[in-house]
């Protein structure tokens, strides 16, 4: 049997049967079964920020799972501490931290923390994904996730992501909170007005919200800042939810708050068996020391920029957005998921989030060589997504 096939035996369908199996990587590369060697544009969806093998993350796991691998909720331990106290730092504002397993958990965290504000409405924006638990997936814009597991926690109010005034007229004194995204990811990179989180930020003030920002995908790095809500000067949320990069391929999620919402969760409101792990917290220590260590988010807004510039002048693409190492492009007549499949007989892997989008979110190391590589073969890739029929 093929390793498809064995997975097709073994794995519930919730993913379809995957096109490869990896074997390995190292930096950003990857090879599967058969040897062959991809450039990884996907970054494990923007969670291998340092790529793949990096020595740091390595070391840091071995190191602490031959001292100390796991602990439960009722000690803790010296990476912990010191993971949540570098994330005060990063963040700032006097922040604390609930440390989980991935972004789905750090939302239900966050869902779970705005309940204790009395309040039980939340406003969201249409085009969102919060994760596909049941607390994150009722935050979730797509109805296709969410009517087969119907009905669904929460008083949800859905508005046009990045209309100051439809969420103007949706938060109420009603509202625990507005979640958002500072970029929306799987809707296709899609970057609101640069006035967008501001006014957020003032409305939900004057309603006695809270203002939580999803992170998951945007944070530690990707858009060239530490936050993407960074490049909003003097913008300070009530909760951040990261995870995704943060461990670099070791999985984590990180609940933020700040202020009163800081001190909302107390004994008993809320639990994991594995958030905060040691290992988890050595490699993201690990990630955030490298990533500072060899300047990445300078080389992110770089590489990113050649990234994008060199994108907008290639043949079928129509429209080319978003900061740093998270860009979307869209396609003028091919089917994103037919370049998908191009792009990796050709040696890239690559991502489509809709029939007519992809999306880059590569690891953070991603270099100008990797980029010009990429260039060199675009008219391969699109060629032969012309030529298998993969007209949009």
């Amino acid at each position: 049997m093929t390793w498809q096939e064995r997975y097709g035996s073994a794995l519930m369908n919730t993913f379809g049967t995957p096109a490869l199996t990896l074997m390995r990587g190292e930096g950003a590369r990857v090879w599967d079964a058969d040897g062959r060697a991809y450039l990884d544009l996907v970054g494990g969806i923007a969670v291998n920020s340092l790529g793949h093998a990096h020595p740091a993350i390595v070391r840091a796991v071995s190191e602490q799972v031959a001292t100390l691998g796991h602990v439960s909720n009722l000690f803790t331990s010296e990476p912990q501490i010191q993971l949540a106290e570098r994330l005060d730092g990063l963040l700032g504002h006097g922040s604390k931290v609930f440390f989980s397993n991935s972004g789905a958990e750090a939302n239900e965290a966050a869902f779970k923390l705005t309940r204790l504000t009395g309040r039980t409405h939340v406003v969201a924006a249409e085009g969102s994904f919060h994760g596909r638990t049941m607390g994150a997936l009722a935050l979730t814009s797509k109805q296709a996730y969410r009517t087969p597991f119907e009905p669904l926690p929460g008083h949800v109010t859905w508005v046009p992501y990045g209309d100051v005034e439809a969420l103007a007229a949706a938060v109420t004194d009603e509202t625990a909170a507005v979640v958002l995204e500072p970029v929306q990811g799987e809707a296709g990179v899609l970057v609101p007005p640069t006035d967008y989180l501001t006014e957020a930020r003032r409305i939900t003030k004057e309603r006695g919200a809270l203002l939580w920002l999803d992170e998951v995908q945007t944070g530690i790095g990707r858009t060239g800042e530490w936050f993407a809500h960074q490049s909003v000067p003097g913008l300070v949320p009530d909760v951040v939810t990261l995870a995704k990069g943060l461990g670099g391929g070791v999985p984590i999620g990180a609940t933020l708050a700040t202020g009163a919402a800081a001190e909302l969760f107390a004994p008993g409101s809320h639990g994991t068996t594995f958030g905060g792990n040691p290992m988890a917290c050595a490699a993201a220590l690990a990630v955030l020391d490298t990533i500072e260590a060899d300047g990445l988010l300078e080389q992110v807004t770089r590489v990113g920029k050649r990234l994008r510039e060199e994108l907008s002048d290639l043949p079928e693409v129509t429209a080319v957005r978003g900061p740093g190492l998270m860009v979307g492009v869209d396609l003028a007549s091919l089917d994103a998921p037919a370049v998908v499949a191009a792009g990796r007989a050709e040696g890239f892997l690559l991502n489509a989030t809709g029939p007519g989008t992809l999306r880059f979110v590569p690891p953070l190391i991603l270099t100008e060589d990797d980029v010009s590589e990429l260039v060199g073969a675009w008219p391969a890739i699109v060629g032969r997504a012309a030529e298998s029929g993969g007209a949009a």
